[in-house]
């Protein structure tokens, strides 16, 4: 029998019912024409675009104003905070103890006023039954002043530390229970009897005033203004003064920080500056000094006429020479001169807690040019006040950085317990230390061959300082000045002396000045 033949069938693969074959035959996509409707739709579409970004352009231009207000409002509100934590952590204490903070007065209903100390113990302002006392009368009259009729000095200055009381707890509850008052605190100046004795002696009776400072530290070692009041009877002079009769006494007036003077030839001291400078060759200097000469049609002439010859530049300082210093004055760069005496603080505030008046310096680019030889060497508009020539001074003294000055040194209880130290503090760098030391160098020749030569003969520390002349009026009447400091190597002492109508005494601000060095020194 013949055998059958197997025959094999391949039968193609298939997937499940869902799936699709293997290898399936490319689908043939079907080609969509774009019609003219669509095109319409796509246009509208992007037309609605185009006005949703202007719509979103505009709503950004309105909202700008609005973003921006905000900011500036949030950034207010920023510098609120800070100003009101500075005010509250920084500022607090000087704000309490503000003179001029009327809420202090009120606790003169419970507490006794403390007294006011001397640096060397010596009590100037006490209490004597329920009367305010000055054991010293005149001699302090100024610095420390009164406590009524608004008050004045120390007794406004240090107010709410006087009346403020740190006595022992137990004694202010004890004080409570007998409707006591408690007894405030008291003051301690920095003020040196000796030395306030001192300058008040020396100008006598002469109309003037006195300030001694330390250079580097700003503490104020007397402060004497005359003519003077006692305080111990205040209700009489402040009568006397209010008096529609009285002309406007300035008796009350402290003319150590309230008096105006023209600077006289004081001020050159800034003129030297101004020129060194703007010349580095001021060594090179030289003038020929005829007594007298003419500048921007001004007539300038030396003390007396004097003719003082050749001179160079230290010589010209040294001597006051005014012919010399006007000449120098019509070269300077009248800009840089302003801006000069304007970081010595001309025309500006000083760094200073009691009451005072502005120095100022008016000449500028603008100013008439008759007005810059009499500016140069002192006079024409330019006022200051004898607390501001001892800050220039100091600033010299002290290399070039002036100190804050400062009357009180410290806060104790009745007891003598300490409640509160005050330190030194240095307000600004003003000139490099080598200027400082070019000027001093300048300084020391006056009171070697110069104008204050003979008025310290026979010293035994050295002194360095400037003298000034300055007219107040058509007659030739003058006001006398001495700014210096002494042991000119590491200074001890700041002296700036004004004497009014200087013709009309034997006494000059060097003369004066010699006899507080003279004590400090003793």
């Amino acid at each position: 029998m013949k055998k059958k033949k197997e025959v094999t069938l391949k039968i193609p693969q298939m997937t499940k019912k869902s799936e699709k074959p293997l290898n399936p035959k490319p689908e043939k996509r079907k080609i969509r024409r774009i019609s003219t409707s669509d095109i319409e739709d796509v246009a509208g579409y992007k037309g609605l675009v185009d006005k949703e970004n202007k719509k979103n352009e505009l709503n950004n231009r309105r909202n700008k104003p609005i973003l921006m207000l905000t900011y500036f409002f949030a950034a207010l509100f920023l510098c609120m905070m800070i100003y009101i934590v500075q005010i509250i952590v920084v500022e607090k204490d000087s704000i309490i103890a503000n003179p001029y903070n009327k809420r202090a007065d009120a606790y003169e209903d419970y507490v006794t006023r403390g007294e006011i100390i001397t640096s060397d113990g010596v009590v100037v302002a006490t209490n004597n039954a329920k009367t305010r006392y000055y054991p010293y009368g005149n001699m302090f009259s100024h610095v420390v002043g009164f406590s009524t009729y608004g008050k004045s000095g120390l007794e406004l200055d240090a107010n709410y530390y006087l009346l403020t009381s740190n006595a022992d707890v137990f004694e202010r509850v004890d004080n409570m229970v007998n409707k006591d008052k408690n007894i405030g605190d008291n003051v301690i100046t920095t003020l040196d009897y000796h030395m306030q004795e001192a300058a008040s002696n020396a100008l006598g009776d002469t109309s003037g005033a006195v300030i001694v400072m330390e250079p580097d530290t700003g503490k104020i070692l007397a402060m004497v203004s005359k003519p003077d009041f006692d305080p111990n009877d205040i209700d009489n002079v402040w009568a006397s003064v209010t008096a529609e009769d009285s002309s406007g006494s300035s008796i009350l007036l402290n003319r150590t920080t309230q008096g105006l003077y023209p600077p006289g030839s004081t001020f050159k001291v800034l003129t030297l500056l101004a020129y060194m400078r703007e010349h580095k060759d001021y060594e090179d200097y030289s003038y020929d000094c005829l007594g007298e000469n003419i500048f921007n049609s001004v007539t300038i002439h030396c003390a007396s006429s004097k003719v003082h010859g050749e001179e160079d530049l230290k010589d010209s300082f040294a001597h006051s020479c005014n012919t010399s210093f006007a000449n120098i004055g019509i070269s300077l760069d009248i800009k840089a001169y302003h801006d000069l005496c304007n970081s010595f603080l001309y025309n500006g505030e000083l760094p200073y807690d009691g009451v005072y008046n502005q120095s100022k310096f008016v000449l500028t680019q603008k100013s008439d040019k008759s007005l810059i030889p009499q500016t140069a060497i002192g006079q024409g508009d330019t006022v200051v006040t004898p607390l501001h020539n001892a800050l220039i001074m100091s600033t010299i003294a002290n290399g070039g950085i002036m100190m804050k000055p400062y009357l009180i040194d410290s806060i104790e209880n009745h007891n003598g317990a300490l409640i509160k130290k005050f330190t030194s503090e240095s307000y600004k760098k003003i000139i490099t230390p080598s200027e400082a030391e070019d000027l001093t160098e300048y300084l020391c020749a006056v009171t070697e061959y110069g104008t204050a030569a003979k008025k310290f003969e026979g010293i035994t520390y050295t002194v360095a300082g400037k003298t000034g002349t300055a007219e107040y009026n058509s007659e030739g009447k003058a006001h006398s000045w001495f700014i210096g400091f002494s042991n000119v190597e590491n200074p001890d002492i700041v002296v700036s002396v004004v004497i009014e109508d200087a013709s009309s005494t034997d006494k000059t601000g060097t003369s004066v000045a010699r006899e507080i060095f003279d004590a400090y020194y003793e």
